[in-house]
């Protein structure tokens, strides 16, 4: 039986859906299916089977025990017979509420591309994409092979011209910009950027890549960023467009600006100041790190695909090609986490000042996001591609308020700093829509006077003094409001989201 702890775990588990590391089945699967998860998930991250667990709807079935030993026997040889290289599963008996449970697990292998005997490598080698097991094609096996020998596809020579061929002009200004360096074949070499064939020097994927070269579009065609701002939470209607295809090492930065073309600041007065205090919707630092590492960290050998940079009315989108690196995990932003899939291109940023090599990266992030409770932060793996998105997170609303208050204070043109309001609301259907008007009553009467105090707004608006506190808790619960300064003399801010 599984300890109290570890039954609360396993129920955790139950609750994930299946994915990149985890896969439900009712039943024992066939040799050949089996075989493919097991190839699969060696392949990537590795992963965990459950046998005994249907998926739909989740719900523990059990095996007959009777049946565990021989079916621990046949899943061990079809994995064992049918893969190559050699997978040795690790199986396990699991017993929860009375029933036991087949526990499959694979790890990563050391070895790739692992594919099935009988179909070979060209035909047999499988990836997991999501929560299915996808034939792997030509790109993926050369991406494989590439990481058994523990290179990375930047650092492979270009051998269609040499150095002094390869126009490298703008990079070498934006070297000597960001490091007071000069970026001579000394320093190239150093940083891996060319290396030596037959007496002649020739650059590596990432110089080519760094380049304003033409063979960088003749040979990464999709090395660039498209920017798109949509008009309300779909991407129907496209309000502004840019593709970004300069060389890569300034592509985050012309991207990071068109974020902030199209999001919005929030402004007010600080009492006893004439200056204008200003805050970010979003929290742009946190979106300048991930464009960075979109940029960096993207895998450059997948062909067709490129980095989206996508703004909606709820939400900044950024999609980079390749999954996520298995040592890497968002849920652990707080913890240093470096794991570079371009292993001359990271150290490269590094250097010019615009990544921190050693993890510090998720840290900002989460650093920031602390300043943002009304912003969530959602990252999943979509097909090839890994995606993270700023999401505004007012659906916390219970039983009592309205489920997504959008306060906006947009400057009016006047020159004065001071500006207009728009209080939006989508209500829920159990709630009523006085209580969305009372709750924008409330925002209403800050921005006239943002030092109101609660026996003021009682007074202005006829609401008791608990109701009036508890409208502002929820305000300041969703980020939508903040308080600056003591009880006695402080104000309220209102944040501006979208």
């Amino acid at each position: 039986m599984l300890q109290e702890n570890a039954m609360k775990d396993f129920n955790e588990l139950l609750r994930q859906t299946e994915g990149r590391r985890i896969e439900f089945k009712e039943t024992l699967p066939s040799n050949a299916d089996i075989a493919k998860t097991a190839v699969a998930f060696a392949n990537d991250a590795g992963g965990e089977i459950f046998i005994g667990v249907s998926d739909n709807p989740r719900k523990i079935i059990g095996i007959e025990e009777n049946d565990l030993f021989l079916m621990e026997e046949q899943v061990s040889n079809a994995i064992f017979d049918r893969c190559y290289p050699a997978i040795l599963p690790e199986v396990s008996f699991i017993t929860v509420e009375d029933k036991h449970l087949l526990r499959v697990l694979i790890y990563r292998g050391n070895q790739p591309p692992y594919h099935l005997k009988t179909e070979g490598k060209r035909n047999g080698t499988y990836i997991r994409v999501g929560s299915s097991n996808r034939l792997a094609d030509e790109e993926i096996i050369l991406d494989l092979e590439r990481r058994r020998r523990n290179i990375s596809f930047d650092s492979e020579i270009v051998l269609e011209k040499t150095v002094p061929e390869l126009n490298i002009d703008n990079f070498k200004r934006l070297f000597k910009d960001k490091t007071q360096e000069n970026l001579d074949i000394h320093t190239l070499r150093k940083l891996n950027l060319i290396k030596e064939s037959k007496g002649s020097l020739y650059p590596t994927n990432a110089l080519v890549l760094l380049s304003d070269d033409p063979i960088r579009s003749e040979f990464f065609p999709n090395a660039k960023i498209e920017c798109a701002r949509f008009k309300g939470t779909t991407s129907e209607i496209f309000i502004d467009q840019k593709t970004i295809d300069m060389e890569v090492a300034e592509q985050s930065e012309a991207a990071y600006d068109f974020v902030l073309r199209h999001i919005n600041q929030s402004a007010w007065y600080e009492e006893g100041s004439i200056y204008t205090k200003r805050r970010w919707e979003y929290p742009v630092n946190a979106i300048r790190e991930v464009i960075r590492n979109a940029v960096v960290h993207r895998n450059y050998a997948l062909a067709g695909k490129d980095i989206k940079v996508a703004i909606y009315d709820d939400m900044v989108e950024v999609t980079s090609p390749g999954l996520l690196p298995p040592s890497i995990d968002y849920a652990m932003m707080e913890s240093r986490q470096s794991d570079a899939p371009n292993k001359v291109l990271a150290p490269v940023f590094k250097h010019l000042g615009m990544i921190d090599q050693w993890g510090n990266g998720l840290k900002l992030i989460a650093t920031e996001l602390r300043q943002y409770p009304n912003i969530k932060l959602v990252w999943k793996n979509v097909g090839m591609s890994f995606q993270v998105q700023f999401v505004f997170n007012n659906d916390e609303v219970k039983d009592y308020l309205i489920t997504d208050v959008k306060g906006t204070i947009k400057d009016d043109g006047n020159g004065d700093g001071k500006g207009r309001d728009e209080v939006k609301g989508d209500v829920k259907d159990d709630v009523k829509d006085d209580v969305k008007d009372d709750v924008e009553a409330v925002i209403l009467e800050i921005r006239k006077n943002s030092s109101v105090t609660i026996p003021q707004l009682s007074k202005i608006l006829n609401f008791s003094g608990s109701k009036c506190d508890r409208i502002l808790a929820k305000l300041r619960k969703w980020g939508i409001i903040t308080r600056q300064g003591g009880r006695k003399n402080g104000y309220w801010v209102i944040n501006e989201t979208k």
